[in-house]
Parts: structure tokens; sequence; C-alpha cells
């Protein structure tokens, strides 16, 4: 028996490389784009990062020329991470204005502050000699409310260097109003934060404690998020935007999509997402062995991620996919 002629092609729309691109529902550009990018005192010249094939640890004149490059490449913008050579209990070098972080801030805001959104990581956890994210009380336990002290001291120091973003990453209750608070007061009203509400307490930062030279012994799960619980990432984002946040995210992205499209269902302000260390690791991982496509897999992840509703997505990988899109 023949059977019958399907009335329905959906193929109709798959035919050709320029129907698919015609019809595509997500597309990459390079502004949805943001570059995470590492900056070390004390170095001579940029240091590889093993565990990141392709990220390095800058010197300034070396993050200056990358910081051209994300901004000439059409990037949204870029993220910086200070690793600093001394440490302390309080992290004191997170807002000495001649930190590593603040002097990278200001160098780059100078370079190329005009054509892309300097952004900054407002977190404790690299300038720690415990490597938490917050100041410890005499139990060692993060202490929620003196931290948030220190963050608001860092979010001036921030915002003088010439950070156009404040990235509140340590997950502190209150830390949102905390920050928007001594911004105002400090007459920066016009700073931006960027609320990490949903950042989980995952395993793929590995990496990037390398990346950052962590210090941390333990965990940060009375912190961080539970991998199990999707109801409490969007919570926590109805929590940030009820503070003020311009834009909340969501870390790590790509075993979090549920929660990705939870959070952009809710939030009426931009939805970002962080395409972490071990994310990336596991594509260079896999791509070095010859079992993935490394492009189309880079590509394939990225895009899926603004699929899910990221409006934006900081992926270490940005310059490259900018330069596939360009």
């Amino acid at each position: 028996m023949i059977p019958p002629v399907p009335s329905r092609r959906p193929r109709r729309l798959r035919a050709t490389p320029a129907m698919r691109r015609l019809v595509a529902e997500t597309r990459l550009h390079p502004a949805d784009l943001v570059l995470p990018l590492f900056v070390r005192e004390g170095l001579s010249e940029p240091q590889p990062i093993a565990s990141m094939p392709g990220v390095v640890q800058h010197t300034l004149d070396s993050l200056r020329e990358t910081a051209v490059l994300a901004a000439e490449a059409g990037l949204g913008g870029v993220m910086l991470f200070g690793v600093p050579q001394r440490r302390d209990a309080r992290g004191s070098g997170a807002d000495d204005p001649e930190g590593i972080l603040n002097l990278a801030t200001a160098a780059v805001a100078a370079e190329a502050g005009d054509s892309l959104v300097v952004q900054t990581d407002l977190c404790l956890d690299e300038f720690t000699d415990h490597g938490h994210c917050g100041v410890l009380d005499a139990s060692g336990a993060v202490d929620n409310d003196r931290t948030l002290e220190r963050y608001a001291e860092m979010a001036i120091a921030q915002a003088e260097a010439g950070s156009a973003l404040l990235g509140l990453s340590g997950m502190m209750d209150g830390q949102v109003a905390a920050v928007r608070a001594a911004l105002d007061g400090a007459g920066f009203s016009s700073t931006a934060i960027l609320a990490y509400s949903a950042k989980y307490a995952s395993a793929f930062y590995g990496p990037f404690r390398e990346a950052v030279d962590s210090q941390l012994v333990g965990d940060r799960r009375s912190y961080q998020q539970d991998p199990a619980n999707r109801r409490e990432g969007a919570h926590e984002a109805a929590l940030d935007l009820d503070e003020g946040a311009d834009i909340v995210m969501v870390k790590p992205a790509m075993s979090y999509l549920d929660v990705i499209s939870d959070v952009a269902e809710l939030s009426p302000v931009p939805v970002w997402a962080y395409q972490v260390s071990g994310e990336a690791a596991m594509i260079e991982a896999a791509a070095a062995n010859g079992w993935i496509d490394r492009r189309r897999a880079i590509e394939e992840s990225v895009t899926g991620i603004r699929r899910a509703g990221a409006d934006a997505v900081l992926s270490y990988f940005a310059l490259e996919i900018a330069g596939w899109i360009r």
C-alpha cells in the first residue's frame, strides 16, 4: 500500500543554507556577547591558563590591546577580573584605587570605554586570603551584612575607576540594594548594576579557580544556590529586580537553560547568562580529541543559551564568534 503523501512539509524551510538563514528564530550578533578578561598584577607578559586553552592572564598592556580588539569586533562589552599579588582577610585590594582591578578598569575605560561597555566583577573572592566571596565571622562563616559594607566600598572604587556596569557575583542577600544606595549616595546614579541573581554552586567553575589563583578551601554552598533548585532561581531574580537591578544573570548557562527561561519570563530588564570556564573547557577538550566539531559546538552552545532567553552571553569564545559572524 502506498502511504499518503504528506500535506505538511516542514523540511521545505530547511532545504538550503539560504532558506535556513532566512527563517532562523535565533541569531548571534557580536553586540550580544561579552568577553571575560583576567588581568594579573606583576606579570611581564601574558600567562596562559592551562585549563582554559586560548585564555590568558593579561598584563595591563595586553589587556588594553585585547579590549581594543573586542571593540573593533563589535562586542557588547568586556568583564574584568583582577588577580592581585597580595591578599588579606578583608580583601583590601578590592577597593584600593591602586589595586590591579581598579587600575585595569581605568586603563580599559580610557582605551575603549567609548566603544564597548566596561564591566567589573564586584566580589571579594579574588582578593581574600581565604578565597570566599565575603568577610568571615569568628566561626569562619561568611558574614552577609559585613560583606555588604565591603561591596559598597568596592562599588564606589570601581565606579570611580570608570566601570559602567558592576557585576555583583557574590550572592549575598541584599547586595543589589546596598550597592545601589552606595552608588547613588556617592554621585554615581548612572552606574548600572548587573546582578548575578541565580548563581549556582557549580562544579563547572573549576578552571576559573586557576584563572584567578583562588585560595578557596571548602566550598560556597552556604551562599551560592543548590543546583537542584529551579524555582529558587526565579525567586532570587525577583528579589534583585525589586532592589533595583538593571540586568539579571544566570550562571552557569548550559546546565541551567530552564532557569534562564524562567527568569526571562518574569524579568522586565535584560537577562544575561555566563558560559563559564568549565563549559568552555569541555568543548575544548572534546574538540582536541576529535570527538566534536569545535566551531559548530561553540556556535550551537551559545545559540542554545540565547534561544533559552538570554539577551546577552558572557563567553570566552566571544571574540572568535564575532569573527565568524563578521
